[in-house]
């Protein structure tokens, strides 16, 4: 049952409105089949699959507000967790922030699904964890990787009359090979909603490459280099940046986007000419949910920086209501704009420099320039005469984002990578003049 057509969920949405006494009630019901395979040291350590379908119901009573939630859905228990919502509600105080219940909305049709990730088999998650692990046997490597697959769906409604539908497919893997000595590490992963779009053993095959390359790495010297981080390097720093990037913040000058003497930098021109993003729901190399989780605003197609211009910032409702602004839904996904090289071909290009697999454990530094601090990982390489010369240890940067897309020297072809808990296209980018401040001991 983790998985309801249209009509099945708006029958229960529908059913479980009606029983509502309150000035107003809304209604997210949300399942799931996933399915998934863990395997280290080159053997399976776990696999299986989880059935979830939850109703969250809210009552509302002026500004107050109640939340309950169950997983059974006789009238008993819709009418049960119904009168539940509107108990706590009238227990619960005022909130101030609290805006009216939307209407109906129109939301954009995404094509999200994908039968062969939808019919994924047991049979079929082993022989992905197979190809791996034969990958990294062949060359005498171990690995430890993770897939995970799932079929889902969401639904909204309220007793306005909104009501939508959204059903969706993915699956996530990503690997880690180390060297037998330990001295050797490699990371690579792949997010796709068509299960028959992914290899487990090619992107296995480029971890494993990584992991022999990157044994009895040498140290250089801390200090501002040319780099070539790759998607899943840019994906942590651009992530950070649009996980704070905020109207509110903003314009209460908390943040990197606040103005000198108040107000948002929208309208200025912040980072290199080249620097495009946008989201979209209906983008077909990353298709998302189409309306806001925080409110079930429909999500359109918005730039957020264009030409290097800050066009947009998410903006709540209720901040909208204080500012005189247009309210603007936190996105569902995110794609930057690339170039059309690869990363081998931006190597080639580059005549000294540092190349990146990913950046971890990603902590703010400070939120007013958006300096943040972290570490390579997984495979890092001293780059000379458009070759990579030699692995090196890792580094610990101190490097805002900002800074970065403003010395942007060229960009890769955009690929999918996870992101923040959702999907997104990111680029390869060679910057020049980042900041690695110390030596790190990780492999």
């Amino acid at each position: 049952m983790a998985i309801l057509s249209r009509s099945e969920a708006k029958q229960i949405l529908d059913k479980v409105l009606k029983f509502s006494k309150a000035e107003g009630a809304s209604a997210q019901l949300t399942g799931a089949e996933t399915g998934n395979i863990r395997y280290a040291r080159n053997s399976v350590s776990t696999s299986g699959i989880v059935n979830d379908i939850e109703l969250a119901v809210e009552a509302r009573f002026g500004k107050k507000s109640g939340i309950a939630t169950i997983n059974e859905f006789s009238d008993a228990a819709l009418e049960k967790v119904m009168r539940r919502a509107e108990e706590l509600a009238k227990l619960s105080p005022d909130n101030p922030e609290s805006m009216p219940l939307l209407g109906k909305q129109k939301y954009k049709s995404v094509d999200a699904f994908a039968k062969s990730t939808a019919g994924i088999t047991p049979d079929q998650r082993a022989k992905a964890a197979a190809d791996s692990i034969i990958a990294a046997r062949e060359k005498k490597v171990v690995a430890a990787g993770y897939l995970e697959d799932a079929r889902s769906f969401a639904a909204v409604a309220n007793s306005n009359g909104l009501f939508g539908y959204h059903a969706a497919t993915s699956a996530n893997f990503t690997v880690t090979m180390r060297t037998e000595n330990g001295l050797g590490s490699g990371w690579a992963q792949s997010d796709v909603t068509d299960f028959a779009a992914m290899s487990t053993g090619s992107v296995s095959s480029t971890a494993v490459d990584k992991a022999v390359l990157s044994q009895e790495a040498r140290a250089l010297e801390p200090g501002k280099y040319t780099v070539i981080l790759e998607p899943a390097a840019v994906s942590g720093l651009v992530g950070f940046m649009m996980w704070n990037y905020d109207a509110r913040s903003a314009d209460e000058g908390r943040s990197f986007m606040s103005k000198k003497g108040g107000g948002s930098r929208i309208g200025e021109k912040m980072f290199d000419k080249r620097v495009h993003l946008y989201s979209d729901p209906a983008d077909l190399n990353v298709p998302a949910q189409p309306w806001s989780e925080d409110d079930h605003m429909a999500l359109e197609r918005v730039d957020w920086i264009k030409d290097g211009v800050v066009e947009n910032l998410p903006r709540s409702r209720y901040w909208a209501s204080q500012s005189d602004d247009k309210a603007i839904p936190t996105p569902s996904n995110l794609i930057m704009v690339g170039g059309d090289k690869s990363t081998e071909e931006l190597i080639k290009k580059t005549r000294r420099g540092v190349l990146v697999t990913r950046t971890w454990y990603i902590r703010m530094v400070d939120p007013q320039s958006l300096l943040l601090t972290g570490l390579t990982r997984d495979g890092t390489f001293y780059i000379e005469n458009g070759e990579i010369k030699y692995p090196i240890k890792n580094f610990r940067f101190n490097e805002s984002p900002v800074i970065m897309l403003n010395n942007i020297e060229d960009m890769g072809r955009a690929e999918r990578v996870g992101m923040y808990g959702f999907s997104a296209m990111i680029p390869a980018l060679k910057v020049r003049d980042f900041t690695f401040s110390s030596l790190s001991d990780a492999v």
